[in-house]
Formats: C-alpha cells, structure tokens, sequence
C-alpha cells in the first residue's frame, strides 16, 4: 500500500493462494516471519592478541552479533 497519507497496509503480503483449484496456499510459499539469529561462521578471522588478565581476546576485523553474545572461536 502507500507509504504516506495515513495507510495501514504497508508491509501486506498481497495474494498469497490460488482460485478455485487448488483452493490452497502452496507448499513453501514465502511468508513473514522471524529473520536472522543464524549461526554464522566467518573464514579467515585472525587472532590478534590475548590479554589474558582482562580475558580479552582480540580478533582483526568485524565479529558477527550483537554486542555482548557469545562468540565461539575455534581453529579451522
């Protein structure tokens, strides 16, 4: 729908299913729904420095997450 003028179907999904036959949705149609959370594994990353008082371990480059997760590092 519009985007300005006080419309409330912004984001609608539209036609989801058939007519008359199959009278049904089909299997593995695209709906909304919750995105992200996924385990990601990124290749590559180095190991700067562990300062080991502070338990910090510095990683070169972005870390993915929001801050303050859990991160696992382990050696490919």
């Amino acid at each position: 729908g519009k985007m300005s003028h006080g419309s409330h179907s912004h984001r609608i999904p539209g036609s989801v299913g058939m007519c008359a036959t199959p009278s049904r949705i089909a299997k593995g149609k695209k709906m909304p729904g919750r995105m992200g959370g996924s385990k990601v594994t990124v290749p590559g990353s180095e190991i700067v420095d562990i300062i080991e008082d502070q338990n910090l371990v510095l990683v070169k480059g972005s870390v993915p997450g929001a801050k303050g997760s859990l991160v696992f590092l382990r050696k490919i």
